[in-house]
């Protein structure tokens, strides 16, 4: 369970991104946050990741408060996607050792990048969940790869090591149609299958709509709108869209 009490976050004097905002989310839930740019949404996960320190409240993961736990050693429970599909690989390594270095995210052990059969076939059964052939080019470079199955690489690495907390900031803002499906469809089978805590933030209604088992809409730092599963199944997509009208 994630739990953010009276959490403030500001830029400079005059700018609030987050207002006094206090959130819990339970374990195992699915969570799509939506608001208009500037709204909050990214510091939000920022202060979940742990790469912002808010000037006032407390962040807690189940009794544990890690308010002062800085991002990497949050990454222990915390898998995070970013827009850019650049930002979470390593171009000039093969597929198989990004996969490598996302093993061994959680260790204390030196960042060897050694591989053995075992782990090269685990990886290749992983990818070919995916349907995109990548399982037989493990050795290629990642920088050969288009941006949408670098996403998708992506989010297999972030459950390669024991994760709690998935978060995706807008991971498909720079997709096709196409790339985008396939890696959302990938976060829910992902999300389902390890039974994730995860946040995803987008701007597609239509995505929103459709995933996750809870809606959240911001606006100036606060949440303004929090369905439940229920409620969020019940609603219709042109009443999402007549949130922004």
């Amino acid at each position: 369970m994630i739990t953010l009490s009276h959490i403030s976050v500001s830029f400079g004097a005059s700018v609030l991104a987050l207002d006094d905002l206090s959130l819990t989310i339970p374990s195992g839930q699915y969570v799509v946050v939506v608001g208009p740019n500037g709204s909050g949404k990214t510091t939000l996960l920022n202060v979940i990741a742990g790469a912002l320190l808010p000037r006032s409240g407390a962040v807690f993961f189940e009794d544990r408060d890690v308010t002062r736990l800085v991002e990497h050693r949050r990454s222990r429970w915390v898998a995070r996607v970013f827009q850019n599909p650049l930002s979470g690989t390593a171009p000039e390594l093969s597929i198989l050792e990004n996969f490598r270095l996302a093993s061994l995210r959680t260790s204390h052990a030196g960042l060897r990048i050694g591989v053995n059969a075992a782990f090269r076939g685990l990886v290749r059964d992983r990818i070919a969940t995916l349907g995109m052939g990548l399982e037989n080019k493990v050795d290629q470079l990642m920088g050969t790869l288009s941006g949408g199955q670098r996403q998708a690489l992506t989010l297999l690495m972030s459950v390669m090591d024991k994760t709690d907390v998935l978060l995706l900031d807008e991971p498909t803002a720079a997709l096709d149609p196409r790339s985008s499906e396939l890696v959302l469809r990938t976060a829910d089978a992902l999300i389902s299958q390890y039974r994730l805590t995860a946040l995803l933030i987008t701007h597609n209604l239509k995505d929103a709509h459709t995933y996750g088992s809870r809606l959240i809409q911001m606006s100036s730092g606060r949440i303004v709108r929090d369905l439940s599963s229920d409620v969020k199944a019940a609603l219709d997509l042109p009443s999402l869209f007549s949130w922004f009208s």
